[in-house]
């Protein structure tokens, strides 16, 4: 199944039914008066959070969707029927903004969370409701309401703790198929990732977070080069990124490490400023492919060249070296972050 992270549809609500001009008419009962029921109201659209949908294909084609409309109002006080809400499953995580004037309506980001995006017209009124001292036989009624109908634009941001974040061909693939149960393709050429992955990462019962691979980033990715910047958005939840930098870059195809780390970086603040503040650690990966005694120095001769300050770790993805460590960093940090969220939050 293809992966589609951005549609574009219209949605309108149902209009309410009209309400209803009727006299009772019984025997025996002269004169009976107005009795005309109002309209019922039309249904609405929501989108519906659903965990077990990853992708937004099902409206790559689609592009109307509509709510019933309500009934007509009768006599003797009969309401006309309302009606049916349309439901509209969407995997949690998407982002819904108004593709006219670019407002966003809402975010879902819980299984089962409803968000209304298209309210139901009001059902008329029937002439019973203008019955009065000096009317006693009202022939007026109103027109029910018509429904909302706006154009939406949903747009899939995958729900993480971790970005990987990283150039073409650095082991983002293969790092989350040591780590989880993921198995994105891996191959010696660029973009074997073109689509972004999530893999869970177990500890324990309770203990386990979730990683991102989003395809690797290339310079002028912002102008459009490469796959772009197209899937950086699903990195915005994260807490957390890993800049994963290929350790052997320079021995086996003569590239700079720390060169390709600083025009990735300087791509990320050309998309999002925001997002290039994240945490961020420095994972310089391959090590595998290097002599055991200039392992260590490999990792912080990059870090030194990038002035980081933060966490730099040094793992082989394929091996599996140092790989433990870094997990368990990541998930004591993100304890550590729930636990101080729940702080604020009471």
């Amino acid at each position: 199944m293809r992966f589609v992270d951005e549609v574009t549809f219209v949605v309108r609500a149902g209009d309410g039914g009209d309400g209803c001009v009727h006299f009772r008419r019984e025997k025996y009962v002269p004169r009976g008066g107005p009795d005309g029921g109002d309209g019922g109201r039309g249904g609405s659209v929501y989108l519906e959070g659903d965990e077990g949908l990853n992708t937004l294909v099902d409206y790559r084609h689609d592009r109307f969707f509509s709510a019933e409309s309500g009934e007509a109002g009768a006599g003797r006080q009969c309401t006309g029927r309302s009606g049916v809400d349309r439901i509209l499953p969407v995997p949690v995580g998407t982002l819904i903004v108004d593709e006219e004037t670019d407002e966003v309506i809402g975010d879902i980001t819980r299984h089962g969370e409803r968000l209304l995006v298209a309210a139901g017209g009001r059902g008329g009124l029937g002439n019973l409701h203008f019955k009065s001292s000096t009317n006693r036989a009202p022939r007026q009624s109103t027109d029910g309401t018509p429904g909302e109908s706006r154009e939406l634009r949903l747009e899939l941001q995958l729900l993480a703790d971790v970005g990987l974040l990283g150039m073409p061909n650095v082991g983002k693939s293969t790092l989350i198929r040591t780590i989880s149960a993921a198995r994105p393709k891996v191959a010696d050429y660029p973009f074997t990732t073109l689509y972004p992955q999530l893999g869970v990462v177990r500890f324990e019962a309770q203990r386990s977070f979730v990683v991102a691979d989003i395809p690797g980033i290339i310079e002028g990715a912002a102008e459009g080069a490469g796959l772009g910047v197209r899937f950086l958005k699903h990195l915005s939840r994260t807490g957390l990124l890993l800049h994963l930098v290929d350790g052997v870059a320079e021995e086996e195809r003569g590239g700079d490490p720390v060169a390709e780390a600083r025009t990735l970086l300087a791509e990320l603040e050309a998309f999002s400023p925001e997002l290039a503040n994240k945490p961020r650690w420095l994972v310089v990966n391959r090590l595998d492919a290097l002599p055991e005694e200039v392992r260590e120095e490999r990792v912080a001769e990059i870090a030194r060249g990038l002035d980081w300050s933060g966490p730099a770790y040094g793992i082989s993805g394929l091996t599996g070296e140092g790989v433990e460590r870094l997990c368990a960093d990541i998930m004591r940090e993100l304890e550590a972050r729930r636990r101080e969220d729940d702080g604020e939050s009471t």
